[in-house]
Parts: C-alpha cells; structure tokens; sequence
C-alpha cells in the first residue's frame, strides 16, 4: 500500500503560480496529477514515470504546468503558471504501480491522494 500526501493548494489570483508536491511513502511506476471542478467529471492533468523522468500533458496545461520529481523526497510537484479561473479544482495525485496502456486515464492508477483545492480569483 502506498500513500500519497499533496499540498499546496490555495487562493491564487488569475496569472499567478502554485507550486503542488505530492511525496508518496514508497516507490511507484508512474506518478499522475488529475483535477476535479465543480460539477465535472475529474481530467487528466499530468504524469511522470519515476525511471526516465518520462512526462505527458493534457493539451490545455502546455506550456504552463509543468510536473516533475525529486527521488531522494520520493515527491512529485506540479508547478502551475499563469494560471486561469478555469484551473479552480481539487487536484489529485495518483500513483501507477505498473505499466498501463493509457496514462491519461484514471483507471490505470492504483492509489489516490486526498486532494489539494485550487481557487484562482478573477
């Protein structure tokens, strides 16, 4: 069993940054940031293998989210940029304890944090 801790999370104006880390108590395969707004479904926000560094994003994080991992810390971050009110969500971290087929979608990962808030202000 692993467990996820996030934090970070918080009120933010519109533009600013956030920085979510997200330290597991073991080692996993796959480390991944998913978001859940009011109302919507949870998305896929990013991911990370542990061996590699290999990273994915959803289309509208380009360029301004970036997710990466310190393996000393055993701690993913997702570090947000120029952030939109439309980012205001419960962000997830989620770890993968094997290899799966779509890294994108929820179902292959196996332990989930208990969210962090994020609100951005207009």
């Amino acid at each position: 069993q692993v467990q996820l801790v996030e934090s970070g999370g918080g009120l933010v104006q519109a533009g600013g940054s956030l920085r979510l880390p997200c330290t597991a108590s073991g080692r996993t395969f796959r480390m991944g940031w998913f978001r859940q707004a009011p109302g919507k479904e949870r998305e896929f926000v990013a991911t990370i293998k542990w061996t590699g560094g290999i990273t994915d994003y959803a289309d509208f994080v380009k360029g301004r989210f970036t997710i990466s991992r310190d393996n000393a810390k055993n701690t993913v971050y997702l570090q947000m940029i120029t952030l939109k009110p439309e980012d205001k969500a419960v962000y997830y971290c989620a770890a993968a304890m094997r290899p799966n087929t779509n890294s994108a979608s929820g179902r292959g990962y196996d332990y989930w944090g208990q969210g962090t808030q994020v609100t951005i202000s207009s």
